[in-house]
This record gives C-alpha cells, structure tokens and sequence, in this order.
C-alpha cells in the first residue's frame, strides 16, 4: 500500500486558527506582541507556542493572513468560473471578493494599514500590495508578458488601495457605496486604457505615412 506524503507543515493548520485569533485581537491590541499572546490565550495554547508559531511576531501574522486571503480570492474567482465574464467585471469581481469575504474585521485592518505605514514597515507594505494585485490579475486570466503586465498590476494597485481605504470608512448598506466607487475607479481606468490605445493608433498611422 502507497504511503502518503507527510505534510510539509504539520502546524499549518494550528497556525491559521492563531492568525485568525490575533487578528480578532487586533481590534483591541493591535497588531503588537500583546495580541499575539492575547491570541495564543484566546485558544489556550501553551506558553511560548505562540511565539514558535509565528516567530516574526505580528508582522509574520499579518504577512501569513495576507497571503492566506490572496489564496483565497483566487480559488473564489475560480470556483464562480470568472472566465466568461469581461475583464472589466473579472477585476471588479476579484476586488469585490477580497473585501467581502478575506480583507478582514475593518478596525483589525485599519490598525495593519496603520502598522504597514510605519517607515520601516515600507518595504513589505508594497509587497504585499504587489501580491495581491498579481494575484487578482492571475485569477482574472491574465497572460500579458511584456511592459502591460506591470503597468496593469501598478493601475490595479491604485485601484484595490483607493477601494480598500473607502471601504474602511463606508457605512453604507452592503457597502453598496463602495461598490458604486470601485464602479467608478475602474470606468476611469477603462477610459485611459482607451485613450492609450487610439493615441497609439494614431502614432501608428502616422508612423505609417512618414516611410
């Protein structure tokens, strides 16, 4: 009889419960060492397994939550088969769905956004950022290789950031203003992309006419 392969990480599963812990505490402690052990208490966990979890402290937790919910976002888009919609609405669904369902607690999230803020916390603020809006262009079916791959992911970053801090401050029913806003932020992005296009159109032609 075959024998499985044992898991790559026996406590991924613990560690997932501890990360959703400290992130309820967040809205209370912050994202700080106490509500990481405020966390480890929350599920009675041993002293000190907290820390063996997740050894960066706060900053590991919000890192492993982050890439959690970009997992998640893609497998949702999936699972809806995306694939038949308009990119326009791929994107939209892709943004939708990672506030709805895998952004977070607000209060847990404005007080990340507080801590990515912070100078020393720069670097990995626009990783995650990165990540995530790769992420969403990858569920969305993008294959572009060449310069468009990066300018998509820089618009699409403008775009999920300017969302994320409406939705943060939207008390609206079903955030349907935020909503509404996103609507809008990508009809802007959508105009550009055309006017980009019939300029290169036209410098084309131009081109063209001069040989």
């Amino acid at each position: 009889m075959p024998r499985s392969d044992p898991d790559p990480d026996p406590d991924s599963g613990l560690r997932d419960r501890l990360a959703d812990s400290v992130a309820a505490e967040a809205a209370f402690e912050g994202w700080t060492r106490a509500g990481l052990a405020a966390g480890g208490r929350r599920l009675e966990l041993p002293t000190g397994e907290a820390d063996r979890l997740f050894p960066g402290g706060p900053i590991q937790v919000l890192t492993h939550l982050s890439a959690r919910a970009d997992l998640r976002t893609v497998e949702d888009m999936e699972k809806e088969g995306v694939g038949a919609l308009k990119m326009r609405d791929r994107i939209k669904g892709a943004v939708r769905i990672r506030l709805e369902r895998h952004a977070g607690e607000r209060e847990a999230v404005r007080r990340a956004l507080a801590v990515l803020s912070l100078p020393f916390n720069t670097g990995l603020a626009l990783k995650l950022l990165y990540k995530t809006v790769d992420a969403m262009w990858y569920a969305a079916g993008d294959t572009s290789t060449d310069f468009n791959f990066y300018t998509k992911r820089a618009t699409l970053a403008g775009v999920y950031s300017s969302t994320l801090l409406y939705w943060l401050n939207d008390r609206s029913v079903g955030a349907e203003a935020t909503w509404a806003f996103l609507d809008r932020r990508i009809d802007d992005v959508m105009k550009i992309e055309k006017l980009k296009a019939q300029v290169r159109s036209w410098t084309g032609a131009k081109s063209a006419t001069r040989r």
